[in-house]
């Protein structure tokens, strides 16, 4: 097998495992000179042919993440349904403007 063949397959595997919309934790960066914090979550948007993941990070930032330079791992199911949850600060900012006022 060539190496084209074998960078094929690896983005193939990849496109399976992280598809668009997959949420990821960056664990670590290489030494890219527009890094992104260790610990940042992400939502995968696509991974290209030779098996980079293109990510909008929770930051601001997009940046691909290439694997076997950078660390990183899907959330698990916990950790996005408490995503999901609402955020009870928040609740309470709101419920504080509902007051009466005179």
């Amino acid at each position: 097998m060539n190496e084209w063949d074998k960078l094929h397959r690896m983005a193939e595997r990849y496109k399976a495992e992280y598809p668009s919309g997959t949420r990821i934790l960056l664990l670590s960066m290489g030494n890219d000179i527009h890094r992104v914090r260790d610990n940042t979550r992400g939502t995968v948007i696509a991974v290209d042919d030779i098996g980079t993941l293109h990510c909008d990070f929770d930051t601001g930032a997009m940046i691909g993440i290439i694997p076997g330079e950078d660390s990183f791992r899907k959330l698990t199911e916990e950790e996005l349904a408490e995503e999901q949850e609402p955020d009870m600060d928040e609740d309470e900012d709101e419920d504080e403007d509902f007051g009466m006022k005179m």
